[in-house]
C-alpha cells in the first residue's frame, strides 16, 4: 500500500487487495454515495425530458437510460496510469467519469437535442464536451461525451458533483458494445482485420443514421 494517503484509507485494515481497501474505506464509501445521488438528480432530468417531449410531440427522444458508478479497480488502474494520488480531492477533481449515465437515443438529431436540453438548465454546469459524432475516433467510434456538473442536497448542505454523460444512437451503441467485447477478448485472432472490419461497419452505421 505505499503510496497510498491515509485519507481514504484510515481505519481500514486486514486485507493486502488495494481494490478491497478502497471500498471499504469509509470516506470513499460516502463519496461513491454522494455520486449515486448525482447520477439519480441527472437521471430525474433526463425522464423528465423523455415525458415532456413524448407529451408534445407524440414520440420519445430517448430509448434507454443506462447508469454505472467506476469500480474500485478500475478508479485505481486509472489513477496509476495518470500517476495521481489517491484521495478524495483527486477524486472529485481529476477523474471526470466515476459517475456516467448512457442515453440511447433513436437518430442523431435526438442526441443533440437532449443535449441541449439538459446543458441549457439553470442548475447544469457544462464542464467538457467532445463530440465523437462529428469527429470519430481513428477505430470507428462514435458518441457525444458531455462532462456536466450538478448540484445534489445533503444534510449537510448542497455539493456540487461531477457526472459523464454519454449520447449514443441505438446503433452506435450496439457497436461500440461489440467493440469492447472484442477488444477484451483474450483468444481474438486476426485482430488487425477484424479492426479494420469494425471500422468499416461504424461507418456503415453512419450512414445508417
Amino acid at each position: 500500500m505505499e503510496g497510498f494517503t491515509p485519507l481514504l484509507f484510515e481505519d481500514i485494515k486486514g486485507s493486502e487487495r488495494p481494490e478491497i481497501i478502497l471500498a471499504n474505506a469509509p470516506k470513499f464509501k460516502e463519496l461513491i454515495m454522494q455520486y449515486e445521488c448525482a447520477i439519480m438528480e441527472v437521471h430525474t432530468k433526463l425522464h423528465v425530458l423523455n415525458n415532456e417531449f413524448s407529451h408534445l410531440h407524440q414520440r420519445n427522444p430517448i430509448e434507454t437510460i443506462k447508469t454505472r458508478i467506476k469500480t474500485p479497480t478500475s478508479i485505481l488502474e486509472k489513477l496509476n496510469r495518470r500517476n495521481l494520488p489517491l484521495c478524495v480531492e483527486t477524486l472529485e477533481n481529476d477523474l471526470t467519469d466515476i459517475a456516467g449515465i448512457r442515453v440511447i437515443c433513436p437518430f442523431p438529431d435526438d442526441i443533440y437535442n437532449v443535449a441541449e436540453l439538459l446543458t441549457n438548465q439553470d442548475d447544469v454546469v457544462l464542464v467538457a464536451r467532445k463530440d465523437y459524432i462529428k469527429n470519430p475516433k481513428k477505430n470507428g467510434y462514435r458518441s457525444l461525451h458531455l462532462i456536466i456538473e450538478i448540484p445534489i442536497f445533503l444534510a449537510s448542505g448542497k455539493k456540487n458533483m461531477k457526472v459523464e454523460v454519454q449520447l449514443r444512437t441505438i446503433a452506435m451503441d450496439f457497436w461500440a458494445s461489440l467493440d469492447h467485447k472484442l477488444r477484451y477478448k483474450q483468444d481474438l485472432k486476426n485482430s488487425e482485420e477484424i479492426t479494420l472490419e469494425l471500422k468499416q461497419c461504424a461507418d456503415t452505421i453512419a450512414g445508417v443514421d
